[in-house]
């Protein structure tokens, strides 16, 4: 793969870059901005309010603390005013507002359908139809021949809502019960329903404030889920058995430190209920056999502070990505009943120039989640043979995988897109080693993607330093850095150890529509693109 390099000063590389992401300011000729003129508007101005905040010994004042109260009519009163003011100064850019939302959604295909996936002997899809807002949610049994059984239509769900939106859904393991979660307030807190897909009746059981997902034990009937508290904190996790009033359910684990959250799972076997505590710095994993849903749940191994890890069972044993020794990261494998570290053994080892960010487990192939030189790339390892990566054929990309629910197969499922490929879906041949597309977002209009061309670049400085690029340029060959702008450029690695920047390449979609009509995209909330980095050599999180 060719990086192309230019070299700077090592204390210019900073003010190089804002710079360039900046872009140019308007000439003295220019026109001043509408908005400027209207500067005789008066911006709605909060009232203060004394308020002393103590933690850890130290008290801060608030004076805007008052504005936390949602409910309160000021509070109200006050965005309402901000709205107004915000709706008058922009008051010049309505008709342009009206013309380019009518250009987005002109090029967006209305009626639309998921790509398929298979799980546990069922084909599972969202779709849309032209004028309704939310998707219809259904399965295929067997076959994508078979005749559509709709689990969901969301239109009529919403219905009596302004705003309404279901989370995951979850399948009983008989295939016979559907479990959702529904908010209805646009603060993600959501209210577990659950359904009988055979009679199509809603079931009674209704759970409030959750995070929106049950699990499912393996009797079809217990399902596990977490609550939220007034933060919005995922803080305890309950059991749940149909027929039964929530006020009924049992508490099964309260997580009391406040910088910790919690979060349920099932294993990739199937064979465990995963209970999740972590924060940025630790973690601590539980587990309960999923055919015995009224045990105890069981320590993995006790947190540390420092000691990162996740896991996940299959097969005869547990694997765990840790930084255990490993501030890259490295994957071990516990026996079953025997999990805690000592008796973990290296299955990946470290590597100082590799951050390993995630893993996939099945029968036959181990896939690892490798960030090298900023770029995440994905290797594909037979438990028998020779590991390979997935090769893209581009320079910069984001992919992850995705809704790989079944575990005996060969085929890998990837959402994948870079700054000039619209989001696509593909089936990765994990054997054959080939890719095969599935689905590519429709760019409707004229648009021609050949008329751009991403680069991988490398700015050096002095002592070591220096960054990784992913840009995407409009109207110029490979290689040659004329006049024409980088329509959207993205930090991908600092070069100082491996240093590795947490926001990837972002997808074309929508922005390659803005650059069809030649918007400059600087990206984020502000002008320049350099954000906090995870120093992995360092072991930090910034």
């Amino acid at each position: 793969m060719d990086n192309h390099k230019f070299f700077l000063p090592g204390g210019m590389l900073g003010l190089a870059v804002l710079l360039l992401l900046t872009g140019c300011r308007p000439e003295s000729g220019h026109k001043t901005s509408m908005m400027y003129q209207r500067n005789d508007l008066k911006a709605p101005l909060a009232a203060q309010r004394p308020k002393e905040l103590t933690l850890h010994g130290d008290t801060r004042q608030d004076p805007y603390y008052w504005l936390n109260e949602r409910e309160n009519p000021e509070v109200i009163a006050y965005l309402e005013a901000e709205n107004g003011y915000r709706k008058e100064m922009m008051s010049h850019l309505e008709g342009f507002h009206e013309k380019l939302y009518q250009e987005i959604i002109g090029r967006i295909r209305q009626t639309d359908m998921s790509v398929p996936f298979l799980d546990n002997g069922y084909y599972y899809f969202s779709r849309y139809e032209e004028g309704l807002e939310y998707p219809f949610i259904s399965r295929k049994k067997g076959s994508l021949d078979a005749p559509e059984e709709l689990m969901l239509n969301v239109n009529e769900l919403a219905k009596p809502y302004s705003y309404f939106q279901v989370s995951a859904t979850t399948i009983s393991p008989d295939n016979k019960l559907l479990a959702y979660g529904e908010d209805t307030l646009s603060r993600r807190i959501y209210t577990l329903r659950f359904k009988n897909l055979e009679t199509g009746q809603l079931l009674p059981d209704e759970i409030p404030n959750t995070n929106g997902e049950a699990i499912w034990a393996n009797d079809n009937k217990t399902a596990f889920y977490s609550v939220k508290d007034a933060t919005l904190r995922s803080y305890k996790i309950f059991r749940h058995t149909l027929g039964t009033p929530a006020s009924a359910d049992v508490e099964v684990f309260h997580e009391k430190d406040e910088t910790f959250s919690v979060d349920v799972s099932k294993s990739r076997s199937k064979k465990y209920i995963i209970l999740a505590s972590y924060q940025t710095l630790s973690a601590e994993y539980r587990y309960l056999d999923a055919d015995k849903p009224n045990g105890n749940f069981q320590v993995l191994q006790p947190r540390e502070r420092d000691h990162e890890y996740r896991a996940d069972h299959a097969g005869d044993g547990w694997y765990i990505r840790t930084n255990w020794n490993a501030k890259n990261f490295r994957l071990m494998k516990a026996p079953e009943g025997n999990t805690s570290k000592e008796n973990w053994t290296e299955v990946i080892p470290h590597r100082a120039d590799v951050l390993l960010e995630g893993m996939e487990l099945f029968h036959d192939y181990l896939v690892l989640a490798e960030r090298i030189q900023g770029l995440l790339r994905l290797r594909v390892k037979p438990w028998q043979g020779e590991a390979h990566y997935v090769d893209f054929g581009e320079e910069a990309y984001t992919v992850f995988p995705m809704a790989n629910f079944e575990f005996k197969t060969e085929l890998l499922r990837l959402s994948y897109t870079s700054l000039t490929t619209p989001g696509t879906v593909y089936d990765y041949d994990m054997k054959k080693r080939e890719l095969k597309l599935l689905k590519r977002q429709e760019v409707v209009g004229d648009f021609d993607v050949e008329k751009y061309h991403t680069e991988r670049l490398f700015a050096a400085a002095r002592r070591g330093e220096g960054a990784y690029f992913a840009g995407v340029q409009k109207g110029l060959q490979k290689g040659r850095h004329g006049p024409s702008p980088i329509v959207r450029i993205r930090l991908l690695r600092l070069q100082h150890g491996p240093h590795v920047q947490l926001r990837a390449p972002q997808p074309a979609g929508q922005g390659l529509r803005l650059r069809h009509r030649a918007y400059t995209r600087r990206g984020g909330n502000g002008p320049a693109m350099v954000r906090g980095w995870q120093a992995a050599q360092e072991g930090e999180h910034l």
